[in-house]
């Protein structure tokens, strides 16, 4: 069935990039009335130039005139701190397919400014895609280019958290709290973030006794979140945080919705979550099951200047071939999308 779905896939997007030789396009778009800033890539006939950003290269077209692709929309949200930079080769992969490709900067959860992640980002971003959708939409240049019945949206991480909402999950802070105070050991990264970590050693205890009532103290709001947007027709969950969810809400998506998991991801357990909604959901699709992968595996290129807890949360484990997994991850994101939209071919 594997192997079926993997040829598919493969004539799917053959038979797109046949269609389309464009370059990869970049415009970058400040705080609007319609939404915060918003990074855009989408298929253009301009020559691309090496550019940076940051301290990013990429091969882009900066502010070029784009061309028609298949007229969809991909919306990716981005993980806790993170840049659109290292979503850059799923980027340049749905544009190659014809898609373009937004990516909402996340309200102080981004890495100009980190401030506030957690519960407060993860109620406004599900809005926020929905912003961006809005801002590409009302777009002079953009928006007679797309349809906007049938747009996708991929999320990892904390993105993935946005994902599940958007594919009509529930959660609450008062679930997370559950989660932590029940499985605060086995699921520390999740509970605590970058904070510190556990070492085995004689302050073990002492942790775990301040992050329980630190928690207990924050997450106390037993309201259930929820956000929808009919536009949006088709999924795919990266790594998911997925423990503070209502499970049985997940069990019937109200999209298409594709699970990313890794096994060896050290911040999110899998059997917390994306394990744990696959466990759950009856008609997900387990899109991508990686057993040697860390956190960092989808993203690509890894964030630059890693340190500490981050570099050790992040960086792959040995043995992982970062270069193909890169390539069949993203192919199969691109096929599923390809399918579950049904764009254009």
């Amino acid at each position: 069935m594997k192997k079926m779905r993997r040829v598919i896939t493969a004539f799917l997007l053959h038979a797109v990039c046949l269609a389309s030789n464009a370059e990869v396009g970049l415009v970058e778009w400040p705080e609007s009335e319609a939404a915060g800033p918003v990074t855009v890539f989408f298929p253009t006939d301009a020559a691309e130039q090496d550019v940076k950003r940051g301290e990013v290269s990429l091969r882009v077209a900066v502010d070029a005139a784009p061309i028609k692709g298949n007229g969809a929309l991909v919306v990716i949200s981005h993980g806790s701190s993170a840049s659109p930079w290292v979503y850059l080769d799923i980027a340049r992969a749905l544009v190659r397919a014809g898609f373009v490709v937004a990516l909402p900067e996340h309200y102080q959860d981004n890495d100009k400014n980190g401030w506030e992640p957690g519960p407060a980002s993860w109620k406004r971003r599900p809005l926020e895609v929905s912003k961006a959708i809005d801002a590409v939409s009302k777009n002079p240049t953009f928006s007679p280019l797309l349809q906007f019945d049938r747009v996708g949206m991929y999320g990892m991480s904390a993105g993935g958290h946005t994902a599940l909402s958007l594919a009509g999950g529930r959660w609450s802070p008062a679930r997370f709290k559950q989660h932590c105070q029940a499985n605060m050991v086995e699921d520390f990264q999740t509970c605590v973030g970058l904070i510190t970590r556990l070492t085995n050693g004689p302050l073990d205890g002492m942790k775990v006794a301040v992050a329980s009532w630190v928690i207990g103290l924050r997450f106390s709001d037993e309201t259930w979140y929820e956000h929808s947007d009919p536009r949006i027709k088709a999924v795919v969950a990266g790594v998911p945080l997925a423990a503070d969810f209502d499970l049985a809400s997940l069990s019937h998506p109200k999209v298409k919705l594709g699970i990313i998991s890794v096994q060896k991801d050290r911040w999110l357990i899998p059997k917390f979550h994306s394990d744990a909604v696959l466990k759950a959901c009856r008609s997900c699709e387990s899109l991508v099951h990686l057993e040697n992968a860390g956190h960092g595996a989808l993203l690509s290129p890894l964030p630059h200047n890693l340190s500490g807890l981050a570099e050790d949360l992040i960086s792959d484990p040995p043995g992982f071939n970062r270069a193909q997994t890169t390539r069949t991850v993203n192919d199969l994101i691109v096929g599923f999308l390809i399918k579950n939209l049904e764009v254009a071919r």
